[in-house]
């Protein structure tokens, strides 16, 4: 629903961005009756709608997309949504509602007034006593300053951008990064008969199928998604670590570099170091980022394995897990133009932007602190972060449950007073 901003100026809660978390908030405000607007800058599930390639597919099966009062009931539920079935899901369930939204609208400044919030706004300014910021953090793509001495003639995009391989000029392709979205253009490239170069990061790895099941529907009885991250032995870790990497294509599968290299010819470096004309540096280090994402893949078989015998499951056993692959030795520079690398695909992630927030809930580095999105200045909250609360919560696995917990926490205080909290 499109609404006229100039019809009210004033909301108990303003709700910035349209995705599923801010959707989600909304759904569990309105079952409460709590007045609320919802700010979108462009027009609901953009990211979904124009940030993906066209063969993205969920890496999680899709039983795991349980939106508030809307979970999956399709006839896939092991499966993984290709984009435009997660589209028309997410549509659906706005439609199931209805929500306040008001799309084509960038708030672009908030600050506190002492009875609550300032909310300007593309379209006006607006008063509101609580706000949720449920923006995300993937507004600002990563790429390094180096990027702009790499020779003009090899083209450079990000994979925010990447829609197909034909939209790359003819020739090799270097992929940087590994995360999920890294390795997965990888895959679409090499399935298009592309040359790929992949410099290899940091990310950890996990298996896809292990002994008859999807290792997520493992780990998901053994209570793994339940943890939280008070209960979590390393939440620093937790937090700072890029995503497991594997597939949602073609049914869901592995991502194996090492089986990339052997069977596909794609070149693996270590992590970029820098770039000059055609020339192109790596670190030392591909070597101890596939044995640290392999150690991190065992970690999740060993899990698995430890839950099926702890609860005497009968399950059928796979054979030990082997490098069909190891680097000759460490390539820490290579010249584009020699490599017939034409473009570049930059897979380093993203930068959330908060510049518009002027309220005191962020720590030196600027990041926001919280206690599951509930921040130490009353009526002003977060949704839709990774571990926000669980591992599930940028995901759709746990978001109706963080966003329940938010249109708690949004009605208590409303019954107390902002001003009385403060």
């Amino acid at each position: 629903m499109t609404s006229d901003p100039a019809a009210s100026k004033h909301v108990p809660v303003v709700i910035v961005g349209g995705g599923q978390a801010g959707l989600s908030v909304s759904r569990h405000l309105q079952k409460r009756g709590i007045g609320h607007v919802v700010f979108e800058r462009y027009r609901r599930f953009h990211s979904w709608r124009e940030n993906r390639w066209d063969t993205f597919c969920l890496v999680t099966p899709n039983w795991q997309c349980r939106l508030p009062d809307f979970p999956y009931e399709g006839g896939d539920p092991d499966g993984f949504m290709p984009k435009d079935e997660i589209v028309a899901y997410l549509d659906a369930f706005a439609d199931s509602f209805d929500p306040p939204l008001i799309e084509g609208v960038a708030v672009t400044r908030i600050t506190p007034t002492g009875e609550g919030y300032r909310v300007e706004t593309s379209r006006g300014v607006w008063t509101a006593d609580q706000v949720v910021i449920a923006n995300g953090g993937y507004d600002t793509p990563i790429v390094p300053p180096y990027a702009k001495d790499l020779d003009a003639s090899i083209v450079q995009i990000h994979s925010r951008d990447y829609r197909r391989p034909s939209q790359l000029p003819a020739g090799a392709t270097l992929v940087v990064g590994t995360g999920q979205s890294g390795v997965q253009i990888m895959d679409d490239l090499v399935l298009d008969g592309r040359k790929v170069h992949l410099a290899v990061g940091s990310a950890p790895r996990s298996p896809r199928k292990y002994r008859g099941r999807d290792a997520t529907d493992w780990l998901y009885d053994a209570g793994h998604y339940a943890m939280t991250i008070r209960e979590h032995p390393d939440p620093q870790k937790a937090v700072s670590q890029t995503n497991h990497y594997m597939s949602g294509r073609d049914g869901g599968k592995e991502i194996d570099l090492r089986r990339y290299a052997l069977d596909d010819g794609v070149a693996l470096y270590g992590t970029l170091g820098g770039m000059d004309g055609t020339k192109i540096g790596f670190l030392p280090d591909l070597e101890k980022n596939l044995d640290d994402a392999d150690r991190s893949y065992v970690g999740i078989r060993e899990a698995i394995d430890a839950h099926i015998e702890r609860n005497g499951i009968e399950a059928p056993v796979e054979p030990p897990f082997e490098k069909v692959w190891r680097p000759e030795r460490e390539i820490t520079e290579i010249d584009a133009k020699a490599e017939g690398i034409t473009a570049i695909v930059w897979s380093i992630g993203f930068r959330p932007d908060y510049s518009f927030i002027e309220v005191p809930v962020f720590d030196e580095l600027g990041k926001p602190v919280y206690d599951r999105g509930v921040t130490k200045v009353p009526g002003f909250y977060f949704v839709g972060l990774g571990w926000l609360n669980t591992w599930g919560s940028g995901r759709f696995l746990a978001i109706d449950e963080d966003s329940r917990y938010l249109a708690e926490m949004i009605q208590t205080v409303a019954r107390e007073g902002v001003l009385e909290k403060a």
